[in-house]
């Protein structure tokens, strides 16, 4: 049996910088990959095949609406595999929640059956690819940080990061993608500046609070529970800084270390505890 981590993706920024012809807004994001994640794992079979368990399992489809299948099925036609298999998705990561969790197993299912099917897995930037989504390509690059911009297909990694924990927290609301896109008031934003190199936490922290999300006021205008979330994060010890990722609901604090988010989660954790918390380190690649 072949298994793959699919970690949660963190917009530490979202800037929308415009809205092409084609409809889809064109963002400059700094994205970073969670310690916490959804679990896949997979063995031959004839017929491709999901099964989904895990506390977030409830509304998740198994059939070809799910982007695991539409992501095995690409990678199958692309490389011309014969071979089928039978997929599981522990799911850990509430769906629908802004960190990309459908996006990042999408592409945890090409690394694994790429190595079961023993075939090169899709390229970030294949067609294919953009196709299943924005954010498939840059959680394809998981676990390095990057710097995402257009639809998601340009990218390029960050400079080496500090040592960072996540508290990450959703507080159940519920925030579909398309409805907060339609409530921005502005679309043609300025882009992100550039990212300062070799700072301590509390110095990169400091520079996050001088970026956006430009969905978050949106999103707290259509989900109030966003804005408690937030206010919350940011009068718990320990937390540098607090935003929003992607579209919402989820929330994120910012801390020095991943010890320090598991402080922090567990007193979210007791002051909240109907809200969904976890805390995580960064990953680095």
């Amino acid at each position: 049996m072949d298994k793959g981590f699919a970690p949660a993706k963190v917009n530490l920024a979202l800037h929308v910088t415009g809205q092409g012809p084609d409809g889809y807004h064109r963002l400059d994001s700094l994205v970073v990959f969670a310690g916490a994640g959804d679990q896949l794992s997979a063995i031959p079979a004839r017929e491709l095949t999901l099964a989904v368990s895990g506390p977030f399992a409830a509304g998740v489809p198994t059939d070809d609406t799910n982007l695991v299948l539409r992501a095995a099925r690409a990678l199958r036609e692309a490389r011309a595999v014969q071979k089928g298999a039978a997929i599981r998705l522990l799911k850990h990561l509430p769906h629908g929640a802004g960190i990309g969790s459908g996006s990042s197993d999408a592409a945890a299912a090409i690394r694994l059956l790429a190595r079961l099917w023993e075939v090169e897995p899709l390229a970030p930037d294949a067609p294919e690819v953009l196709a299943l989504g924005s954010d498939v390509p840059v959680c394809l690059q998981a676990p390095r940080p990057m710097r995402m911009r257009g639809r998601g297909e340009v990218m390029e990694p960050l400079p080496r990061l500090p040592t960072l924990g996540l508290v990450l927290v959703n507080p159940g609301a519920t925030l579909p993608t398309r409805d907060v896109f339609r409530a921005l008031a502005a679309k043609d934003n300025p882009p992100l500046p550039a990212l300062p190199e070799g700072r301590k936490a509390e110095d990169f922290a400091a520079w996050l609070g001088t970026l956006r999300n430009d969905l978050q006021a949106p999103a707290e205008k259509l989900a109030p529970p966003v804005t408690e979330a937030l206010a919350l994060l940011r009068r718990t010890p320990g937390v540098l800084a607090a935003v929003m990722s992607g579209s919402g609901a989820t929330c994120v604090g910012i801390t020095k270390d991943a010890g320090v988010a598991r402080n922090a989660a567990r007193i979210i954790q007791l002051a909240r505890q109907g809200w969904w918390v976890a805390p995580a380190p960064v990953l680095v690649g």
